[in-house]
């Protein structure tokens, strides 16, 4: 008996990926990539080469804001440098067993950026809030905006995307930003920056609307393509980060988001097109 491959409704990114051309897909967290990608991933896996780039997988030096400490605890532990080495296993157990490729930037996460030279005053030592970039998750790292002190994390970004994306063909796809994580949208802005050719996917979870995201949509005037559900394989890879879907989903089962990806035209593309720019 032999294997027979999925074969999809018509749908032009499918269609770049049948013709051969590699995918890149850039992930501000360790989990986003297989949240808001994980069917097209599982797919495209069997097909062309597959890369994940996940940027912000490591977290700064103590003293942590009352945001970050939050954080961590509901991320099962105290121990900020654990917590990110199990989040990184996990990464790898979901992805490298696909022949997917884990690049972990080791960039810090929003809530534990410092402003440079900052930490060492009293005053920052008693009150962490004092030196960090986003010293609070609803009032800062979640309002959508990238703060002037972390223009040097933004230029680190566009040259990790620009060496990821190599001199080749390569379908590179960056978080939309629904939901305003100065993180997705540092990604976002980063691989606009960097000359890739760039197509955009729905932050998960956000079945939430985001007038900023919708806004963006329109303003680049971008189309939208609905990935056919695979949910039982998706669900699967979600299970492997398993601090982060106990967090996330909090016994309710693994609810599987629908995957729409945002690309600037739909014509009857070929590898040799970046229409997606």
């Amino acid at each position: 008996m032999t294997a027979t491959r999925t074969v999809l409704p018509e749908n032009v990114l499918a269609d770049l990926i049948e013709q051969g051309m590699g995918v890149v897909v850039l992930s501000a967290h360790l989990d986003d990539a297989v949240l808001s990608c994980g069917a097209l991933l599982t797919w495209a896996a069997s097909r062309t080469s597959v890369t994940v780039v996940t940027f912000f997988t490591a977290a700064g030096q103590a003293p942590y804001t009352t945001s970050a400490r939050r954080y961590l605890r509901q991320a099962g532990g105290r121990d900020a440098d654990a917590v990110f080495s199990r989040h990184r296993d996990q990464d790898r157990a979901a992805l490298e067993p696909l022949g997917i490729t884990c690049v972990h930037a080791g960039l810090t996460e929003a809530l534990f950026r410092r402003r440079a030279g900052a930490g060492r005053s009293r005053p920052a030592r008693l009150l962490p809030e004092l030196a960090h970039i986003y010293p609070t998750r609803r009032a800062h790292v979640t309002r959508g905006r990238i703060a002037a002190a972390d223009a040097g994390t933004l230029r680190e970004a566009r040259e990790i995307i620009h060496d990821a994306a190599g001199s080749g063909l390569n379908l590179v796809l960056a978080p939309l930003g629904v939901g305003g994580h100065v993180d997705h949208i540092l990604v976002r802005t980063a691989a606009q920056r960097s000359g890739a050719p760039v197509a955009y996917y729905r932050d998960a979870p956000g079945d939430r609307r985001d007038r900023a995201a919708e806004a963006f949509i329109y303003r680049h005037d971008l189309v939208a393509t609905l990935w056919p559900e695979q949910a039982e394989a998706k669900a699967e890879l979600i299970r492997t980060y398993e601090s982060q879907a106990r967090k996330l989903f909090r016994g309710a089962g693994t609810p599987v988001a629908s995957e729409v990806f945002f690309s600037a035209a739909r014509p009857a593309a070929t590898a040799s097109s970046a229409w997606w720019r």
